[in-house]
């Protein structure tokens, strides 16, 4: 498999036009804005190679994405803001926009934990190919705090609305077996065959006609980077409002000494 570029912690490489994009954040594989940007950098240079017509989104490690890292004062291990050459802000949300608005069928392969914003990166891709292993939650609420990423749009597309709101208002653990009964995973294989369904899922993609499927998509997914901004603008205006209370710094305090929170409204 040919080397296509490293983009920060994600190694992506190209063979039979299908790319391998893995994250490389082990054990946790955490995300910040400079991982969405390496994932819209990279997939932004696929969609621009014409020997590309499917991407295989995986992670090292046992994780695929534990999400986002909090401190107990509630505070996160990677940045989430930076400055773009013309001095204004650019936020992790505004790379979801961008990452939502390439071009290219993704397949994630999900091998352990999609928490949080990493289950929003999972939903992001077209497909979830995923081992029993694997264990997906918006645990959000149960750190007093809002969903993010565009979950508000991707997950009930995926497992409709009652259960989306099931999953969202409980912070509900399910595995991958669950997963795949309530379709938010399309495939469940053993964990050592995980890569190698992705990819022939993939290749799968790859062996139609490239401009067909792009147009189809396009008719399929064309309203999702709108939707996907309009939305994330919503979850950013309420994660910044709970961020000040002290549920959420009990949350998360709770989070990393492995306890049950006691909220208190406040």
């Amino acid at each position: 498999m040919s080397e296509f570029g490293i983009y920060g912690d994600l190694h992506v490489s190209l063979e039979n036009h299908v790319a391998t994009a893995e994250i490389r954040r082990p054990p946790n594989n955490f995300f910040d804005l400079e991982l969405i940007d390496g994932l819209v950098s990279a997939f932004g240079d696929l969609d621009d190679d014409e020997n590309c017509r499917a991407i295989v989104l995986c992670a090292e490690g046992k994780n695929f994405c534990a999400g986002a890292q909090f401190h107990n004062d509630g505070s996160r291990g990677g940045e989430i803001t930076a400055k773009n050459s013309d001095g204004s802000n650019r936020h992790l949300y505004d790379a979801a926009f961008d990452l939502f608005s390439c071009k290219t069928p993704v397949v994630a392969a999900v091998q352990g934990a999609a928490v949080g914003g990493g289950l929003g990166v999972a939903c992001f891709a077209d497909f979830r190919i995923a081992a029993p292993e694997a264990r997906f939650t918006a645990n959000f609420a149960r750190l007093g705090f809002h969903h993010g990423f565009g979950l508000t749009v991707t997950l009930p597309s995926l497992v409709g609305q009652q259960k989306a709101l099931e999953l969202l208002y409980t912070g509900a653990r399910i595995k991958g077996a669950q997963a795949a009964e309530i379709g938010l995973v399309d495939k469940l294989v053993p964990l050592a065959e995980l890569r190698s369904a992705a990819n022939d899922f993939a290749s799968e993609i790859a062996a139609s006609a490239p401009l067909a499927v792009e147009s189809i998509r396009q008719t399929m997914r064309g309203h999702l980077p709108q939707a996907i901004k309009a939305a994330t603008d919503h979850e950013k205006e309420e994660q910044d409002r709970l961020r000040g209370t002290e549920d959420w710094k009990e949350g998360v305090t709770a989070m990393n000494e492995r306890r049950v929170p006691n909220f208190s409204r406040k």
